[in-house]
């Protein structure tokens, strides 16, 4: 399955980044090419929307915290949201549904996750 990132300007400030199909050692660097041009572009406030995406391993899961970290370095997060199955239960077993506040219907990512 192929993998693909697009974003848009979020109405609230930030970018939405959709990501579709699987995350691995393959597809991880062009989601880092993303980060990295938003980044260096003065974007701080990344929201991941993973409704799309089927697969994450453990290089998708690091490009996540590499992203949260540079954003964080220039005052910024980075946030998930529309995780499920497989996807949901890497980011729970790895404790990052937590560290990335794991958005759940909400309109501000910077507000707490819901229980």
């Amino acid at each position: 399955m192929t993998f693909t990132v697009t974003y848009a300007q979020r109405d609230e400030g930030g970018v939405c980044l959709r990501l579709a199909g699987e995350l691995d050692l393959s597809t991880a660097p062009e989601l880092n090419s993303a980060i990295d041009r938003l980044i260096a572009e003065g974007r701080r406030e990344l929201l991941l929307d993973l409704t799309g995406l089927t697969f994450c391993d453990s290089s998708g899961i690091a490009a996540f915290v590499r992203g949260d970290n540079l954003a964080a370095a220039d005052g910024g997060w980075l946030r998930v949201t529309g995780a499920t199955g497989r996807v949901a239960r890497v980011l729970q077993v790895t404790g990052l549904a937590e560290v990335l506040r794991h958005v759940h219907d909400t309109v501000d990512p910077a507000a707490p996750a819901a229980s």
